[in-house]
């Protein structure tokens, strides 16, 4: 599992969550996805969580990932595994000083979050980035079950391709994020909500909520208090990515909270490059944002 998909990286990403496959391929260049493909799941086909089996139906979800990664991967064989926020936990961590080497990095950071995990941190998959540019030292680690890592691996693996780099889907979306101001990013992925705030390129709040669409605009408004209260800045924008019904979402919150709300932008589609019916830019933010952010 990785927080960044920085180059060198594969052409090909596949985000699997609990709603649909969607997959796709970059340019040469990588700078934009032409092409993408997407099946929706049966109802309850996946189950992303942290405490037990994630993959209810293999054959449907298996059939899904290979149908879409063969339509897109025009003999690419290295693949980009974007899994849900649900399925992974990620802390903001704090640290007066960290040691430089990487292993020694992080077993100081599964040492701080055994108290903060639902499982074992000394047996997780953990991926960490560290800004030492300042005191103290920023961490954001994401950290999950090794064997539900592994199913979402082997669901790429049995479609003949290697997953080369796992991402979880907010680190991904953020990768088409320029925060020139304080920004908050709402991410819904079915019953789940994430909910970032980023400033410049760093990482300042996430929260991964489990509340009904309807719920969301009260759920985020907590998120936009403690930032502007810790921090002593206004948030200037709202962003929305994943399955929200972003006209309707848009509205509510920016009734409630006063801040301009957008769905987060094309960048890094290129034009018409769907197979099959097109789904809206903020439900492939993050496979875009794996690719080319």
């Amino acid at each position: 599992m990785a927080l960044t998909s920085n180059p060198p990286r594969p052409r090909l990403a596949c985000e699997i969550s609990a709603e649909r496959v969607i997959a796709g391929r970059a340019n040469a260049a990588q700078t934009a996805v032409e092409v993408y493909s997407h099946r929706r799941l049966p109802t309850g086909a996946l189950h992303p969580n942290l405490a037990s089996v994630n993959v209810l139906n293999r054959d449907a979800v298996r059939l899904a990932v290979r149908d879409t990664l063969d339509t897109v991967a025009a003999g690419l064989r290295d693949a980009i595994v974007i899994i849900p926020d649900a399925a992974v936990r990620i802390l903001l961590l704090d640290f007066d000083d960290l040691p430089s080497k990487h292993d020694d990095a992080l077993a100081v950071i599964r040492f701080r979050a055994r108290k903060s995990l639902p499982f074992d941190a000394d047996s997780a998959i953990v991926s960490f980035q560290a800004d030492r540019t300042h005191r103290p030292v920023k961490v954001v680690a994401a950290f999950s079950p090794s064997s539900i890592i592994a199913e979402y691996e082997e669901l790429v693996s049995d479609a003949g391709l290697a997953p080369g780099v796992v991402l979880p889907s907010v680190i991904a979306a953020l990768g088409l994020v320029t925060a020139d101001r304080p920004t908050m990013i709402v991410k819904v992925d079915g019953p789940t909500t994430t909910v970032s705030i980023v400033e410049g390129s760093n990482l300042v709040l996430l929260r991964t909520l489990e509340v009904a669409h309807g719920d969301i605009t009260a759920n985020v408004l907590p998120s936009m208090v403690f930032y502007e209260d810790t921090y002593a800045a206004k948030l200037e924008r709202v962003l929305l990515a994943g399955d929200a019904e972003t006209a309707t979402l848009a509205a509510s919150l920016q009734q409630e909270l006063n801040v301009r709300v957008a769905p987060l932008a094309e960048a890094g589609l290129a034009g018409d490059t769907s197979f099959g019916d097109a789904l809206p830019p903020s439900v492939l933010a993050p496979v875009a944002g794996g690719l080319v952010g």
